[in-house]
């Protein structure tokens, strides 16, 4: 296979830039349909955004087993893939740059806060892996958990919201909370999540 630039899916507002850009990091099933609404949803709010398909290398989306493809990614490389994201956004005219991810893509959001220059702010969702990586991110972050989540221990939220206090935690929602249409799906943490999030975006991304 030859090679290809960073592929994206790539959803803006109808009004011309600037705008506020963020990038959309999927989960480790890689670019799903939820993920494109999400995006649209974005956009609807007046935020470019951009979904990179990091799985690119190995195939694209649905390539290879869940393990397979997040086995196959190399840490510097997603880092660098994530700036090359934000890049689209800058040269299509967006101003301030934020970052956003789900499951995988809420451990990328937390390590891209910490080591992605020219980020303006960072939402991560539930995250695992992140207790084990804690350390001081280079902009404004915010991070959720479900406080009922098979796969991120009670233990390692804790250690989370120990070092980052602004943590919010649904007692209630369990992993994937903002996948809309599925069973892990919960209504009232996805609203009051994504509320918070517009609000946290709207404060710390220039030019909105």
């Amino acid at each position: 296979m030859a090679d290809i630039s960073l592929p994206y899916f790539f959803a803006r507002p109808a009004a011309s830039p600037p705008w506020p850009g963020i990038v959309v990091i999927h989960e480790g099933n890689g670019i799903s349909p939820q993920l494109l609404r999400l995006c649209q949803r974005l956009a609807g709010e007046g935020f470019a955004a951009v979904a990179p398909d990091l799985f690119f290398r190995a195939g694209g989306t649905e390539a290879g087993g869940f393990a397979e493809l997040i086995g196959s990614l190399d840490p510097d490389q997603t880092l660098a893939d994530v700036a090359t994201a934000a890049d689209v956004l800058r040269a299509a005219g967006a101003t301030g740059i934020g970052i956003t991810g789900f499951c995988m893509g809420g451990l990328m959001t937390y390590r891209s806060a910490k080591a992605v220059p020219g980020l303006d702010g960072a939402v991560g969702f539930y995250g695992a892996g992140i207790s084990r990586e804690l350390g001081t991110p280079a902009c404004p972050t915010l991070l959720f958990f479900g406080g009922d989540d098979p796969w991120i221990s009670q233990d390692d939220i804790a250690a989370v919201v120990a070092h980052h206090p602004s943590t919010v935690v649904y007692p209630a929602a369990t992993h994937g909370f903002m996948r809309d249409g599925s069973d892990t799906y919960d209504a009232t943490a996805a609203a009051e999540a994504w509320k918070l999030t517009l609000a946290f975006f709207h404060e710390h991304l220039a030019g909105t």
